[in-house]
């Protein structure tokens, strides 16, 4: 078989998955003068790659590059394995092996951080959501496949992995640090009365039973005189979606949580039942960037069935059921099938959740601040400086209205807080 064959069978292979995944993102299948139309301009441009580039181009490349471009454009969490990396996917998935404690998604073509499990030993370097994975072992991350990322980084405990990081926020060049694996162990809920009257419940990660935990912190904080509850979903990136239903089923008695639904996944509706309700007190929920899967479920449930007002930053964006879809040859796409909705219908994985009250952390000042000092473990706040959680405070005890109220007369001319608005309320016996 010539060369110039092989590259249109494979160009046509990758046309075929291209059409596939657009079907599934939109919901709906490319008719067919679509479909030949794609595979026509595919084609020819890696014909023209082959034929004019300045050099013998490496053709495998190019065509995974496309591959992993094309996946990325539609599901940042969408991974192309080939039969190897799939069946070490596998492997690994089953066994359970040490691992660094990173929520990984892929941005601008590279690994990136949504969040390190707290307390992991991603989180003890300092890592955080918006780094970016530069390599790993050495092996460079631009147009890897997610899923494979997650392969490298598992190992048996005790064993190293050595990472560059990318700090977007910083000009440095990227750092090198070493992180020893080990079996990361959920964080426990922790529950703390923050002063007279209120509670702050803080959720780390939702795996399965923490929804147990949390009404058990709940019923601890009640009996220590709590009458209002700050949840706090911040850095809440890992777990399971269903931990999501649960927890939003604690606060409502009634309503639409979410609904799943997808191509080839009929809509499948979650709704509050009264029976697994344990609390009615006024909250707010606390979010920030790293706060993913299902706390977002969750976070959007207690919003947009006015329960609670959501206090802090907009969240990462990562609900969603995922499958892998084998391929001819062994290998598999693994990519979003389903997607989680807010009660008003928001994919949930596409817009997060968007604060009803806009808050964010104090940044830190130093004087001898250097982009190029290297990268540090995070510092637990004392509540009094923690900006969101007093904002949180703040809604609880003055309402939102009156917040709302308090920073259009703080706020610089022309500038308008977010909204609109809703006093957090109990819901009726």
């Amino acid at each position: 078989m010539s060369g110039r064959i092989k590259l249109v069978l494979v160009a046509l292979s990758c046309c075929v998955v291209l059409s596939l995944m657009l079907g599934t993102v939109f919901g709906k299948g490319a008719g067919p003068d679509d479909v030949y139309r794609h595979l026509s301009v595919f084609t020819e441009v890696l014909s023209r790659i082959k034929s004019e580039y300045v050099e013998e181009p490496n053709m495998e490349g190019v065509t995974l590059g496309a591959v992993n471009g094309l996946l990325e454009a539609i599901d940042p969490y969408a991974s192309y394995l080939n039969e190897d990396q799939y069946k070490q996917y596998v492997r690994v998935k089953d066994t359970g092996k040490g691992h660094v404690g990173l929520v990984l998604s892929r941005k601008v073509g590279y690994v990136t951080v949504v969040d390190a499990v707290p307390g992991s030993p991603a989180a003890r370097a300092g890592l955080e959501t918006g780094d970016m994975l530069e390599t790993i072992d050495s092996v460079a991350t631009r147009d890897m496949p997610l899923a494979y990322a997650e392969i490298l980084l598992h190992g048996r405990p005790g064993s190293k992995v050595k990472l560059t990081v990318l700090r977007v926020r910083q000009s440095a060049e990227p750092q090198a640090i070493e992180l020893t694996r080990e079996e990361v162990k959920p964080p426990p809920v922790r529950g703390v009365m923050v002063q007279a009257g209120i509670g702050q419940i803080r959720v780390e990660s939702l795996e399965a039973g923490k929804s147990k935990e949390i009404a058990r912190q709940v019923q601890a904080l009640v009996g220590q005189g709590a009458e209002k509850i700050v949840l706090d979903l911040r850095r809440c990136a890992s777990g399971d979606a269903n931990e999501g239903l649960a927890l939003a089923n604690l606060f409502l008695d009634e309503g639409l949580i979410t609904y799943l639904e997808g191509q080839r996944v009929p809509r499948q509706e979650f709704r509050a039942s009264r029976d697994e309700t344990v609390s009615r007190l006024p909250m707010v929920v606390l979010t920030n960037r790293g706060t993913a899967q299902g706390a977002e479920i969750a976070a959007a449930a207690l919003l947009e069935n006015k329960r609670s007002e959501v206090v802090g930053e907009r969240t990462y964006g990562n609900a969603a059921k995922r499958s892998a879809v084998p391929l001819d040859g062994g290998g598999a796409v693994i990519l979003s099938v389903a997607k989680y909705h807010s009660p008003a219908g928001k994919a949930l994985q596409d817009q997060g959740v968007t604060p009803s009250v806009a808050a964010f952390p104090k940044e830190p000042v130093s004087e001898d601040a250097d982009d190029d000092a290297p990268i540090k473990p995070p510092v637990e706040l004392a509540p009094s400086d923690d900006a969101i959680l007093q904002k949180g405070i703040e809604v609880l005890t003055k309402g939102a209205s009156q917040v709302a109220r308090d920073n259009l007369a703080d706020a610089p001319a022309g500038e308008r807080p977010m909204g609109p608005l809703h006093i957090p309320t109990a819901p009726r016996n």
